[in-house]
């Protein structure tokens, strides 16, 4: 019997395990940041305590459900290599881009920075989610479009 050729490994773009870390991360926190405040203690995360404040808050778990599972895809296609990868970094990291905006104008407008409440650590993790969420997301897309050529050549979707 003859051996048959052994079928190269697509090599992956630059930065592309870094890239796999950053969606394995961002779908971890964004699904710590639900289960603590849907079951844990949402003080711990709340930046202030008001109607409104918890109003805004309760409309993002579809949207952030979206992006986690859009980087748990991205994060799957790199592992497995696939050309899909691109496509879910653009989806995952273009609604987290969306979503920073969305968080960042509220807080700049209804004075969240400043922490209303007295809760300084809750303001601190605010502007931690608010700065991951823009240039993680920003970032993912930037190395997916410079990226585009090499993880087109990679196998399936």
């Amino acid at each position: 019997m003859t051996p048959q050729p052994s079928t190269p490994t697509p090599s992956l773009p630059p930065r592309a395990w870094f890239v796999f870390g950053l969606l394995v991360f961002g779908f971890v926190a964004t699904l710590a940041f639900w289960v603590i405040w849907f079951f844990v203690d949402r003080d711990i995360l709340a930046s202030a305590h008001t109607s409104e404040y918890y109003t805004f808050e309760n409309a993002f778990p579809l949207a952030d459900a979206w992006m986690a599972l859009a980087g748990l895809l991205g994060a799957i296609a790199i592992y497995r290599r696939r050309a899909s990868a691109g496509f879910w970094c653009v989806a995952g990291g273009s609604v987290s881009v969306y979503l920073a905006g969305l968080d960042i104008l509220f807080d700049l407008q209804n004075g969240i920075y400043r922490a209303p409440t007295g809760n300084v650590g809750a303001v601190i993790v605010e502007v931690c989610i608010n700065v991951l969420t823009l240039f993680m997301g920003a970032y993912l897309v930037i190395w997916a479009w410079r990226n585009r050529r090499a993880l087109a050549k990679l196998d399936g979707f």
